[in-house]
């Protein structure tokens, strides 16, 4: 079938062309890439009705002004679908948005990285059954075998996406502080080797893990070039959130985010008053700092 992919960075990009390679129709648009078409108004014009249109941009101001521009050229009967990693809440809003003009939306969580475009992409669809059945060639050719859900209505592809991140951080933790109590032991360990071994039969084997030895393969076990800081994009904090009007108790997956915080300070002001509290009441030494 003909889509329109908005966006061909590393994701929408490989997501093109997995599906050209499984014989679907691909029109582009991409201002920083070269594309089939020069504007929304052009893909618009480059599809046959009722038209499908994928969006794959950042998260955030992008992704509104992208779909806004998308309401302002779509017609009745068409299809925007966001592969992004969009709040839930902004996607159901983008659904009853895109209602008032007679227009499909359907979010859709999209993991497999910088692998998807050989091994396939996990995909969660949110919607309405009928666009979401009508676009199921894209999404079978996107995922592989037994990879595609659709998982619920409006909203809950986004949501199911960023429960998978938020349970994504706590798993990068529990690699990232086991291996380090390794690499502080009295036994000289050799870490690509351990996570080579823990790859086959073990019950803490995983792709992470699979990714992780990669890494030690390319940077060398101390991963000398690899700087300790780790950012996020929100899926962390909006899984916290909703956990927190749940009454849900999610204690790993908050602290694998506070560990990303902690990651990014040079020094801690909150490490100092703790020091300087042990000074005071107990007179323990304090280390001068080297600013």
């Amino acid at each position: 079938m003909q889509l329109g992919m908005i966006g061909l960075g590393r994701m929408g990009g490989n997501m093109t062309k997995r599906l050209a390679q499984h014989g679907h129709d691909m029109k582009t648009y991409d201002p920083g890439v070269e594309s089939t078409a020069s504007s929304i108004a052009e893909l618009r014009d480059q599809l046959a009705a009722p038209r499908a249109f994928w969006l794959m941009v950042p998260s955030g101001s992008i992704t509104e002004e992208t779909f806004q521009a998308l309401l302002g050229v779509a017609e009745p009967g068409d299809t925007i679908v966001d592969g992004g990693n969009s709040n839930f809440r902004d996607s159901q809003r983008r659904n009853a948005q895109a209602a008032e003009h007679s227009v499909h939306f359907v979010d859709v969580g999209v993991s497999g990285g910088i692998w998807g475009l050989e091994a396939g992409y996990c995909l969660m669809a949110g919607g309405d059954g009928e666009p979401v059945k009508r676009l199921e060639p894209v999404f079978t050719a996107l995922a592989p075998d037994g990879g595609y859900a659709h998982v619920g209505p409006s909203g809950a592809g986004h949501f199911v996406k960023m429960i998978h991140n938020g349970i994504e951080y706590g798993l990068m933790q529990a690699y990232a502080e086991g291996f380090e109590v390794m690499r502080e032991s009295e036994f000289g360990l050799d870490l690509h080797e351990i996570a080579g071994i823990w790859r086959y039969g073990s019950v803490v084997r995983s792709w992470l893990l699979d990714l992780l030895h990669a890494a030690f393969e390319e940077e060398g076990s101390e991963l000398e070039k690899i700087a300790g800081y780790v950012e996020d994009s929100g899926e962390g904090r909006w899984t916290i959130a909703e956990a927190i009007a749940e009454n849900v108790p999610v204690p790993v997956i908050t602290a694998a985010l506070f560990a990303r915080f902690a990651s990014r300070q040079d020094e801690s002001f909150a490490a100092k008053v703790n020091a300087a509290l042990r000074n005071q009441f107990g007179g323990h030494q304090v280390r001068e700092s080297p600013k």
